[in-house]
């Protein structure tokens, strides 16, 4: 653990950074919120990449209809 049993006014200082910062980060990045969210986003992402490669299959299938209808085949 970081601040090893010590007061967080002493890591901070350590740490070079203000108790306002700290506090900042913490509410920023260290909340269940986050997790949740960032959670949500994977979530988002894969179906993102889902999708994507569903629109590419797709668009091959049409190039190749296009081809056959010009009998390029």
């Amino acid at each position: 653990m970081l601040n090893d049993g010590r007061p967080i006014v002493e890591v901070v200082k350590e740490l070079q950074v203000t108790e306002a910062t700290w506090y900042r980060w913490l509410n920023q990045y260290g909340s269940e919120k986050n997790a949740e969210a960032s959670k949500r986003t994977m979530e988002l992402e894969k179906e993102n990449a889902r999708l994507k490669r569903l629109l590419a299959e797709k668009e091959l299938a049409i190039d190749i209809l296009n081809e056959v209808a010009k009998g390029k085949f």
